[in-house]
């Protein structure tokens, strides 16, 4: 049959004058949404910076991305816990 999609929500940041802005979102290709992030071509939001993907989680239904992006992208106690690890072996 046709490949299984795999949703992935995932995390990435940016650093500029030592403020580390991170984002959330969701997609079933992160390699090409990784370079239209760099590219300056995604969100207004990632336009013209450079992301590093820190996090990402698969799942095996859109919904279930859908949902789990979401509380991600409200709960910003463990967005700071997920960046704060990353730095720390960055």
């Amino acid at each position: 049959g046709p490949p299984r999609m795999k949703y992935v929500v995932y995390l990435i940041i940016t650093s500029a004058k030592n403020k580390t802005t991170s984002y959330v979102g969701y997609t079933n290709n992160i390699d090409k949404r990784l370079k239209l992030h760099n590219s300056g071509k995604g969100a207004k939001f990632t336009k013209g910076k450079k992301w590093k993907l820190i996090y990402s989680q698969n799942y095996k239904s859109k919904i279930k991305a859908m949902q789990e992006e979401y509380k991600l992208k409200k709960n910003y106690k463990l967005r700071k816990i997920i960046k704060s690890k990353y730095l720390l072996n960055a």
